[in-house]
């Protein structure tokens, strides 16, 4: 680097921008803190969740909630403002550690998987409150943050491509690769999860949707009325990659997910109370029910499950069992049912809970034995329910997914300060405030409330707000991992949406 050194004390972004002429990419990093890197390095590796290089976790190995992690340990000082603007969140860790006491004292504690719980929970923490200090607290410009956002999504879908084009042309080196690359590989075709598909850099195929529906489709709503441009990168980049999906026959799952996100963006989209509005989009549903039926009868998994029932796909029945029976062990212990089994005993819920799983079953006439196979196969480092309401709920009972559900809406819900994506309404207001000193020292700043005509607005907000939280609640059925970034995201940005930007 040959250009002088300015310090940020001196000098504002436009300043450096004025003076170092490098490219986009490293002029945003010349004009932030150093520790910027972790967030964009965190940012990168969203898609990438199911390598040998990330953190274990059962059916999951994600890279970006360490990073995260590491961006808020680099900048404590505004961490401290993060948490307590969410206060109710950063607390919620350790009510269920209070929760899991019970459980340990009763059915001991596993600490391998005690610890993927309760960091499951501090991944979620982290990713939040990365994307708080960035984006609240220090303001950092996100057209850069979202451009590496897309290119990385682009970039696992050409490795999906290149994932299918060596299984059907028989590359065998790019399939030896992909199976020492992928912690679950389900490319070549001996795969024991079901092989001969492209899963991308996922875990496994069927988080396709989780990130499709459950990352990129908010931030294009977001992005609808600050930036048109992106908005249409989004859109281009979810319709071409739930499209190749869908072709690659990556999984039966991302058919279904693209019907139920389908029919959600056209609630999203449409003003029902205007008549021809409502009519496109009656016709508009109509059509997507269509291509959900040709989808399944084009799909042999899916026609399966409609002619012969549950077990007709044993991925798909396999997740009927897998919740089927940690939720029949809480019922063993009826106490169990409000404080669960302790972070990391799903094993314990499951062994109690195997029998009456496999009498369920057999009673309408299915193979009961897989239940009890599963419970008696699995040890509590391995185990998994693939579906997050079940986790919570046989880890920290009712009360703590009551809590996880209310902390959660209440933090979404909250109208707070400093707001990353605020938009300033009224006559008398343009622009934005000025809070340069402010934002470079890491300080909250003071609010500045302005009072305007939001009210053709709110209407559209609240219904995108509320199918945006409908759609999330669909995706967890299938997800268990509690430090995916979907919810996080939702908290950080849900009472944002429909609002435009004063900063990029």
């Amino acid at each position: 680097m040959n250009q002088p050194y300015i310090s940020n004390g001196t000098a504002d972004v436009n300043d450096v921008r004025h003076h170092i002429q490098y490219r986009p990419l490293l002029r945003f990093l010349a004009s932030q803190e150093r520790n910027a890197i972790w967030l964009l390095l965190a940012i990168a590796f969203l898609p990438v969740d199911g390598t040998t290089l990330g953190l274990y976790a059962p059916f999951w190995s994600p890279i970006s909630p360490a990073l995260f992690a590491v961006y808020c340990l680099c900048n404590r000082r505004q961490l401290r403002i993060v948490a307590n603007r969410y206060l109710p969140m950063f607390l919620l860790p350790v009510a269920c550690i209070m929760l899991s006491i019970p459980g340990w004292l009763r059915f001991g504690l596993h600490r391998n998987a005690a610890f993927m719980s309760v960091t499951g929970l501090l991944g979620a923490l982290a990713t939040l409150g990365a994307l708080a200090i960035a984006f609240e607290v220090k303001r950092i410009p996100w057209r850069m943050p979202l451009r590496i956002l897309i290119a990385s999504y682009w970039f696992s879908f050409s490795v999906g491509v290149v994932q299918w084009l060596s299984v059907h042309l028989h590359i065998t080196p790019l399939i030896n690769y992909f199976e020492h690359l992928m912690y679950r590989q389900y490319v070549s075709d001996g795969s024991v999860w079901g092989g001969g598909r492209p899963q991308f850099l996922f875990a496994e195929p069927s988080y396709i949707g989780m990130h499709l529906f459950g990352i990129l489709l908010p931030l294009m709503w977001l992005m609808r009325r600050r930036d048109r441009i992106y908005a249409k990168r989004l859109r281009d980049l979810i319709v071409v990659y739930m499209i190749g999906a869908v072709l690659m026959q990556a999984g039966t799952r991302i058919v279904i997910d693209s019907v139920v996100a389908l029919l959600i963006v056209i609630v999203v989209h449409n003003t029902w109370h205007d008549k021809r509005q409502r009519l496109r989009g009656i016709a508009q549903v109509l059509g997507v029910c269509g291509l959900g039926l040709l989808g399944v009868l084009a799909d042999s998994r899916l026609s399966s499950i409609a002619e012969n029932g549950a077990e007709g796909d044993g991925s798909f029945f396999a997740r009927i069992y897998q919740s089927l029976d940690p939720l029949c062990g809480l019922i063993a212990h009826p106490w169990t049912v409000l404080t669960g089994y302790g972070a990391g005993n799903i094993i314990n819920a499951m062994q109690a809970g195997a029998a009456k799983a496999e009498q369920l079953l057999n009673s309408r006439g299915m193979n009961g034995e897989a239940a009890m196979s599963f419970a008696t196969g699995s040890n509590a480092d391995n185990v998994w329910t693939m579906c997050a309401y079940t986790s919570v709920i046989t880890e920290y009972g009712l009360i703590g997914m009551a809590l996880l559900v209310v902390t959660s809406v209440a933090c979404a819900a909250r109208i707070r300060n400093v707001r990353a994506f605020a938009g300033i309404h009224g006559s008398d207001i343009h622009g934005c405030v000025q809070e340069t000193g402010l934002r470079r020292s890491g300080v909250d700043a003071t609010a500045v409330v302005v009072e305007g005509d939001a009210s053709s607005q709110g209407g559209g907000r609240r219904k995108t707000v509320v199918c945006w939280f409908v759609l999330l609640v669909y995706l967890y059925i299938q997800c268990e991992n509690y430090a995916f970034a979907a919810l996080p995201l939702f908290i950080f940005a849900a009472e944002k949406s429909d609002r435009n930007d004063c900063r990029s």
